[in-house]
């Protein structure tokens, strides 16, 4: 295998790490030591990839990101009207594996650090503006931009306050009605004329 493959191999296997080691016993206690222990790899080892603990925490963080990224734009190829690109964005971020106790720990880790970090924050921002853009962008081509800026903020906020609900909640999370609340919004606040017959 290539060099540049191993080392894209070796970095997600420590990203993986990373995200089980803090689920498991929570951002403080996930030293470098106890991720790499789960790797199977050494230190070291951790520290030639990513430097040293915020390193690997950003890596970890950007690839959180970049996965919910690379759904969107699956999806959004997808879509074949200016509503249905509008759902693919809703519905990459409140995706079920998004609602994974696994991966909400860790984004909710995350987002407990960003305050403290600006390593972290710039890459929360990057991922806060992206959606809000993907939104207008979808918004623009079913109503008008000041409109389509309105609603693209008051979705991307009843996105990320339905995904803390659920994954505060003790209760199974469940994807599938954080979705439906959204589309119930969308059809509260876009003309008819923009949805689709029988909606």
């Amino acid at each position: 295998m290539p060099k540049l493959g191993m080392e894209t191999l070796r970095r997600r296997q420590l990203i993986e790490a990373t995200i089980d080691t803090i689920h498991e016993v929570g951002f403080a206690n996930a030293s470098l030591q106890s991720i790499a222990r789960r790797a199977g790899v050494s230190p070291g080892l951790v520290a030639h990839y990513f430097r040293d603990k915020e390193g690997l925490l950003e890596a970890t963080l950007r690839q959180l990101s970049s996965d919910l990224g690379h759904g969107a734009a699956r999806r959004l190829a997808q879509a074949a009207s200016p509503y249905e690109r509008l759902l693919a964005v809703v519905e990459a971020n409140l995706e079920p594996s998004q609602f994974d106790r696994r991966i909400a720990t860790v984004w909710l880790a995350f987002w407990g650090q960003v305050l403290h970090s600006p390593r972290l924050r710039r890459v929360q921002m990057v991922y806060e503006k992206r959606l809000v853009s993907n939104l207008r962008h979808a918004f623009r081509r079913l109503v008008a931009d000041d409109e389509a800026a309105r609603l693209a903020e008051a979705t991307a906020a009843l996105i990320d306050g339905l995904w803390l609900r659920a994954t505060l909640s003790v209760e199974p999370s469940d994807a599938d009605e954080a979705r439906a609340t959204v589309r119930r919004f969308l059809h509260g606040n876009l003309p008819a004329a923009a949805l689709p017959h029988g909606a």
